[in-house]
C-alpha cells in the first residue's frame, strides 16, 4: 500500500484499521458495495468508497 487519501476523518479511520504505508493489502473479494481485504492477517470489509481512498503501488 502506498498511501491513504481523503479527508482527515476518513484517513484516520483507515489508518486506525491498519491501512498504513507499506502495509500489504490483498483483495479477497468484492461484493455489491463492499470490498473484503486481507490486512496484517485479518480480513476486513470496507465500502468501495473507502477502498478507493487507498492507493496501491
Amino acid at each position: 500500500m502506498k498511501c491513504v487519501c481523503g479527508k482527515d476523518e476518513t484517513r484516520r479511520f483507515l489508518i486506525n484499521l491498519g491501512f498504513v504505508e507499506n502495509a500489504e493489502v490483498t483483495v479477497i473479494t468484492e461484493t455489491d458495495g463492499n470490498v473484503i481485504v486481507s490486512l496484517k492477517g485479518t480480513r476486513l470489509a470496507v465500502s468501495k468508497a473507502m477502498a478507493r481512498r487507498v492507493m496501491t503501488a
